[in-house]
C-alpha cells in the first residue's frame, strides 16, 4: 500500500528551514519507457513463458500446423508408403512427426529461424534420423561471397561446425522474412515486443493492486497536537514498518488501520489513467494477436465480431497463417529432402484432411467435377492429383 506523510501548513508561523524528512513531497513526469531485451532468448522468456497471448498464439499456430496431413507424390503417382514417409513418421527415437513439426515451427515463431539436423544415412539414401535445433544456440558462418559455408552450434561449452559444401548439407534453416537480415529471419515476436512489454506491466500492475488489497493508493496526514508537530525519525520508521507489516498483501486485505493521536488516513480514488489499464491491457493482447496471425475471437477476447461467427474466424486462421507457414516450410523441405530419395518427388499438404476447411473443399471438389469443359487431368491437376497411369 503506497503512503505518504504530510505536514500541515499555517499561514501564522514565519517561514523557516525544515527537515528533508518532515514533508514528502511525490513529483510525477513522463518518463523514459523501460523495454525488455530483444535477444532471442529474453523475447521468448518475455513473450512466449511469461505472456499468456503470446503463449496460445505460439501454440495454436505450431499445433495446427504440425496436425496436418502431409502428401508425398511425384507426377505419376501418390505414395501410400515410401521411405521418405517413414522418415517423417518417426524422424528420431524421441519425438513423432507432429512433435518435430511443432518445435520447428514453434523456433520460427518465436525467433524468425528453424533448423533442421539430417543425422546419418540410410541404405535409400536419406538421413537415418531428423532433429530440431534451437535457433538461439545456432550461428550463421558466412562465406565470402555471403552464402552459409557453415552452421556453429553451442551448447553447454561445446561447438558443433556443420559444414555446408562438402557434399549433400547436413543443416536445413528455414527462416522468416527479414528485410535488414541476410542471415536471420524476423519472428512475430519481435514485431509484438512492443505489445508484449504493455501487456506485461499491465499484468504486473493488477497484481501490484491486487496485493495493496485491491485499493489504490491513500495518505497518512499528522497534524500533531498543535497542527504543527512533524514525526521523529524512530517515529517515522515504525510507522512505515507497521503498514508495512500488517496492511499490506492479500492476507491483510480488510484488516482495519489503528491510527494514534494527530495521524489521519486520507485515501484517494482511482485516477482516469488508472483506470485505463485494463483497456490497455486488452488493447496489447490484440496487437499481439495481429503479429502472429490470430483472429482474436479465437482466442475469447470480449466484444470482438470481426468475423460473423466462430467457423470463419477458423478458415481464416488456417488460410492466412496456418497453411502459408506449412507452404513455406515444405518448399524448404522439397529442396533438401527429397532429392536424396530420386528426383521428382514432392512433399504437399493434404487440404483434405483439414477439418476446418471440409465445406470449402466440397464446394471446389463439387464444382471441379461439374465442368464438363476440363477433361480428367485437368480436373486431377486443379485438385492436386497426381495424372492417371496410361492404360496397358
Amino acid at each position: 500500500m503506497g503512503f505518504k506523510l504530510f505536514r500541515a501548513a499555517s499561514a501564522d508561523v514565519a517561514e523557516k528551514k525544515a527537515s528533508a524528512a518532515a514533508t514528502v513531497v511525490a513529483m510525477h513526469a513522463g518518463g523514459r519507457a523501460a523495454w525488455s531485451p530483444r535477444d532471442a532468448a529474453s523475447l521468448t522468456r518475455t513473450g512466449f513463458v511469461q505472456n499468456p497471448v503470446g503463449f496460445r498464439c505460439v501454440k495454436m499456430i505450431a499445433e495446427a500446423a504440425a496436425a496436418v496431413p502431409v502428401l508425398l507424390q511425384d507426377a505419376d503417382r501418390r505414395y501410400e508408403a515410401h521411405p521418405l514417409l517413414g522418415l517423417l513418421e518417426r524422424p528420431n527415437p524421441a519425438q513423432g512427426r507432429a512433435a518435430l513439426f511443432e518445435a520447428l515451427f514453434g523456433q520460427l515463431l518465436l525467433t524468425g529461424d528453424g533448423y533442421l539436423e539430417a543425422a546419418g544415412e540410410t541404405l535409400a539414401g536419406g538421413p537415418a534420423e531428423l532433429h530440431v535445433l534451437r535457433s538461439d544456440r545456432m550461428r550463421v558462418v558466412p562465406g565470402a561471397d555471403g552464402w552459409p559455408v557453415a552452421y556453429e552450434y553451442a551448447v553447454g561449452g561445446r561447438k558443433q561446425v556443420f559444414a555446408m559444401r562438402e557434399g549433400v548439407p547436413p543443416i536445413l534453416h528455414v527462416r522468416a522474412f527479414h528485410p535488414q537480415d541476410d542471415h536471420y529471419g524476423l519472428s512475430p515476436m519481435q514485431a509484438a515486443a512492443v505489445a508484449v512489454d504493455v501487456h506485461n506491466a499491465a499484468a504486473r500492475w493488477s497484481k501490484a493492486l491486487l496485493d495493496n488489497a485491491a485499493r489504490p493508493s491513500g495518505a497518512i496526514v499528522y497534524k500533531g497536537a498543535d497542527g504543527l508537530g512533524q514525526l521523529g525519525a524512530d517515529q517515522y520508521a515504525r510507522l512505515r514498518d507497521e503498514l508495512e507489516t500488517h496492511h499490506q498483501g492479500a492476507r491483510n486485505a480488510g484488516r482495519p488501520m489503528l491510527l494514534e493521536g494527530g495521524l489521519d488516513w486520507k485515501p484517494m480514488g482511482f485516477s482516469p489513467s488508472d483506470m485505463e489499464f485494463h483497456k490497455t491491457k486488452d488493447a496489447a493482447a490484440r496487437e499481439i494477436a495481429l503479429a502472429f496471425g490470430v483472429p482474436p475471437m479465437l482466442l475469447g477476447f470480449p466484444g470482438d465480431n470481426t468475423y460473423a461467427n466462430y467457423q470463419e474466424a477458423n478458415r481464416a486462421f488456417y488460410r492466412l497463417t496456418v497453411l502459408p507457414l506449412i507452404g513455406k516450410t515444405l518448399a524448404a523441405l522439397n529442396g533438401w529432402l527429397p532429392e536424396r530419395y530420386g528426383a521428382g518427388l514432392c512433399l504437399r499438404a493434404d487440404l483434405d484432411g483439414i477439418p476446418a476447411l471440409a465445406a470449402e473443399r466440397e464446394a471446389q471438389w463439387r464444382r471441379v467435377s461439374e465442368a464438363g469443359f476440363l477433361t480428367d487431368a485437368e480436373k486431377r491437376a486443379l485438385l492436386g492429383l497426381p495424372r492417371l497411369a496410361d492404360p496397358a
